[in-house]
């Protein structure tokens, strides 16, 4: 397979103390790669977004290491990983998170005006992310005159403006029919992976599993099953 772009190595991570400590994330390793949309999938409490939050640079383990592109995140300093969350990862999440004061083009601009871009040349770029999304129509708008898939699909070109090598989804379907959370999820596979990017995704959503590469399924912090896309047995 291609080169690896995730590496998880023996991770683990609890809450709390003594008699009241949970175990969240147990012995868990795998590999993620460029051009592979990885889906992390079980019952609730099972440690999915944990992971990912360490993946991520949010949430340091307790043990074990974190490799992004061969680099040991957690090895670098706190301005580094501030670095590393702004610049090699896009987020896009459950509720969107869209700002309802802004408009579309200006909510997709806010990574790069964190980056301290010039605010003309943020929109200008953002502009183009939305033309990706096929929202160029919809740049004026407020979030709350978008669908729920528009305002998906705004939440990804915010996320992809930046070019983040590594893009996680946090149950992108959640708030959408059946239908629409299909097309978004082809739409993400058809024009937002590339070789160059790695998809990591939790859902609870089986009726999207056909879209994935390789699915890692959870339960109690541990990994228990690998499957292949659009697979759910076996």
């Amino acid at each position: 397979m291609a080169e690896a772009a995730v590496k998880a190595t023996e991770l683990e991570k609890s809450f709390g103390e003594g008699g009241a400590r949970t175990y969240a994330i147990r012995g868990i390793s795998f590999e993620a790669y460029f051009g592979e949309m990885l889906y992390f999938v079980g019952p609730s409490g099972s440690g999915k977004t944990t992971l990912l939050s360490m993946i991520s640079g949010i949430l340091k383990p307790d043990s074990g290491v974190v490799t992004v592109e061969g680099k040991d995140i957690w090895g670098l300093s706190a301005n580094e990983i501030a670095d590393f969350r702004l610049n090699k990862v896009g987020f896009v999440f459950q509720d969107y998170h869209l700002f309802p004061k802004l408009s579309t083009v200006e909510n997709v601009a806010i990574p790069l005006i964190l980056k301290k871009q010039d605010w003309d040349r943020s929109l200008k770029t953002a502009m183009e992310f939305l033309e990706v999304v096929g929202l160029t129509d919809r740049a004026s708008l407020p979030p709350v005159k978008l669908s729920g898939g528009e305002q998906q699909r705004v939440a990804i070109a915010r996320a992809i403006v930046s070019r983040p090598d590594i893009l996680i989804f946090d149950e992108p379907t959640a708030s959408l029919d059946g239908v629409t959370g299909k097309r978004i999820l082809e739409f993400v596979k058809k024009n937002i992976l590339n070789d160059n990017r790695c998809i990591l995704i939790v859902t609870h959503d089986s009726r999207i599993f056909e879209f994935a590469d390789r699915i890692i399924g959870m339960e109690d912090g541990r990994i228990v099953k690998i499957m292949s896309g659009g697979e759910i047995e076996g």
